[in-house]
């Protein structure tokens, strides 16, 4: 499986819409910063047909040093879900089906 980078997509967004790097990036960055921004306040981002990312909190638990098997207690911590969307499902389960 490839890696694609921020600046390959960048690179690739520049060249289709005929727009410089720089315009580009600064825009990706900027939709990027409000993303994180938005689910640092917990609020649920919709993108429709593309998908939806929402803030789950983990609760604290007992885990084990699979070393030591000393136990540690694991604080609760936020994490960030993503559901995709029709779109995006239709053209995963369409590649994965088509090889």
């Amino acid at each position: 499986m490839a890696a694609t980078t921020k600046k390959q997509l960048i690179d690739r967004i520049a060249e289709t819409t005929k727009t410089t790097q720089s315009s580009v990036k600064t825009i990706v960055q900027c939709f990027l910063d409000e993303v994180i921004a938005e689910l640092a306040k917990d609020n649920r981002l919709e993108f429709r047909d593309f998908g939806v990312f929402e803030v789950r909190e983990r609760a604290a638990r007992q885990a084990h040093n699979p070393k030591t098997l000393e136990k540690i207690r694991v604080r609760a911590k936020k994490t960030v879900k993503f559901k995709m969307g029709c779109i995006m499902k239709e053209k995963l389960n369409r590649y994965e089906n088509d090889s």
